[in-house]
């Protein structure tokens, strides 16, 4: 149903979910209770709403509604409505969106989206052959850009450790360009576990400069070697990396081979590069002058 907002005085009770979206901490607590996520972007609320998820709410300024109008048209909750059906589309030019959400929204597009529970860890493991492992990330662009990069690189699901930023968070949403509605996630419980892996077939893979560790190439050729082997890809924090009790639970220390006195790469970074060479079939074969 579309709703066209002259000024923040209507509709405040549907609208709480759009105010103090800068103020990290308290939209952290206030998506936890009320049990909501952003999507920003056209793009973003395409893919939310193709992967099925339920809309609470849509603000949008006239030109996008053009746009996103056949994605609602196919959701499943507003009965081929694509103005919304039940669900409300509030309508308002750039300067009244802008003094609600608090900042510029790039393109004049926010939806707020109802939270589904976790998923089962076992369920996700069941059923998939790579997956990567994000432990404690702080930074909501690091956990998007790894979402995406395992996306992008083939990888079948994403988990992360129970201190992780959170991949609904709308920056690190943004960040994913919504790829994190295409692949299944979930929030581990307890951290490390390498129990749940094995059981699940998987073998355990840190992301590590430790001496001993081995190189991402040689760790690559070695998968194409065996296409059965199942790979959880670990990834730790920005500053500190993998905590202690994590390498020593796991069955391999990959790293990747640095130039120029370059000391490591971003997570984001390294999630990319060894998502890729971990999934592809032994993409380093003929390499020169190693």
């Amino acid at each position: 149903m579309l709703i066209h907002l002259q000024n923040l005085r209507e509709h405040r009770e549907l609208l709480r979910d759009y105010t103090e979206l800068k103020d990290v901490n308290l939209r952290r607590s206030f998506e936890a209770e009320n049990g909501l996520f952003m999507a920003e972007s056209n793009e973003v609320i395409g893919r939310v709403l193709a992967a099925g998820y339920r809309p609470r709410s849509l603000l949008l300024t006239p030109h996008w509604l053009e746009i996103i109008a056949p994605h609602l048209g196919k959701s499943p909750f507003t009965g081929g409505d694509p103005h919304g059906g039940p669900i409300p589309v509030f309508i308002a030019d750039e300067a009244l969106l802008e003094s609600l959400v608090g900042f510029h929204l790039h393109r004049g597009a926010i939806a707020s989206i109802e939270r589904p529970p976790l998923l089962d860890p076992s369920e996700i493991l069941a059923r998939s052959r790579r997956v990567l492992v994000l432990e404690d990330l702080v930074d909501h662009t690091n956990v998007g850009a790894a979402v995406r990069s395992g996306a992008a690189c083939g990888y079948d699901a994403i988990l992360v450790t129970p201190s992780c930023a959170d991949p609904l968070y709308r920056r690190a949403v943004r960040v994913s360009m919504g790829t994190i509605f295409q692949l299944p996630w979930t929030r581990l419980s307890r951290w490390p576990d390498p129990e749940l892996f094995h059981q699940n077939g998987f073998e355990l893979a840190a992301l590590a400069l430790n001496e001993n560790a081995v190189d991402l190439r040689d760790y690559a050729a070695e998968l194409a070697g065996d296409p059965t082997r199942r790979v959880a890809l670990v990834a730790g924090a920005e500053r500190d990396g993998l905590k202690k009790r994590t390498l020593a639970g796991v069955d391999k220390v990959v790293r990747i081979e640095m130039a120029h006195g370059v000391d490591s790469l971003n997570v984001a970074a390294a999630c990319a590069v060894a998502c890729w060479a971990t999934e592809r079939q032994n993409p380093f074969e003929g390499e020169q002058n190693r």
